[in-house]
């Protein structure tokens, strides 16, 4: 897989702008009745980190950063400062805030994930990127130390041994979304720049 498992510049980040992008397709009838059809599954984030460039040290940053990267070709760590816990951006994540499964006394790995809910609706974030250091892990309320290893690179957690039949298993954690440049060139005017012109430099999720 083309990735490199770094991080974008965190301060660049913190100021850019984006979020998550669907795509519907809508056919309204003769009646005037719409049939609305969901073409993904899943969301796609879109990013423009170019609102976080402030000085002409934060475009060679990204410069180098863009160069080292090969433009599209390989993908890399974003930190969506709006979204890159398992809890609300302003709390702690803890064990308890996402469930991942049940235990069945046989199953011994488990994906991250995080569960966007709202009324009787919600949708399951797979989390391929967990930041290392960061998850916690409980088996029924109760936080594990040990007897199980995170793989950082696809966010998944392996129990040395199957957790009980109907065990909840919950986690809490911090991660990062895998992006890639959704564009080969930077058009950099820098006469625009120390005018105050923003450049627009997009990122965009990479499905893992």
């Amino acid at each position: 897989m083309n990735f490199h498992d770094i991080s974008f510049p965190t301060a660049i980040a913190f100021q850019s702008s984006g979020g998550p992008e669907r795509k519907t397709e809508i056919v309204t009838l003769g009646s005037g009745f719409e049939q609305r059809n969901a073409v993904w599954a899943n969301s796609r984030r879109r990013y423009d980190v170019g609102y976080g460039i402030k000085t002409l040290d934060d475009l060679h940053t990204v410069i180098a950063f863009f160069e080292a990267r090969l433009g599209r070709l390989y993908g890399f760590r974003f930190r969506d400062f709006a979204d890159c816990k398992s809890c609300p951006p302003g709390q702690t994540p803890s064990t308890t805030d996402q469930t991942l499964a049940t235990g069945d006394g046989l199953t011994t790995a488990f994906a991250l994930q995080k569960i966007y809910a709202s009324g009787a609706s919600g949708w399951v974030r797979r989390i391929a990127k967990p930041v290392a250091g960061t998850v916690r892990i409980a088996l029924d309320g109760v936080e594990q130390e040990n007897g199980f290893t995170l793989d950082d690179g696809t966010g998944i957690v392996t129990f040395a041994a199957p957790p009980a039949d109907g065990a909840a298993i919950t986690a809490g954690f911090e991660f990062d979304t895998p992006v890639r440049f959704d564009s080969d060139r930077l058009a950099i005017n820098l006469a625009n720049f120390a005018a105050g012109e923003i450049p627009s430099i997009p990122l965009v999720e990479v499905l893992l």
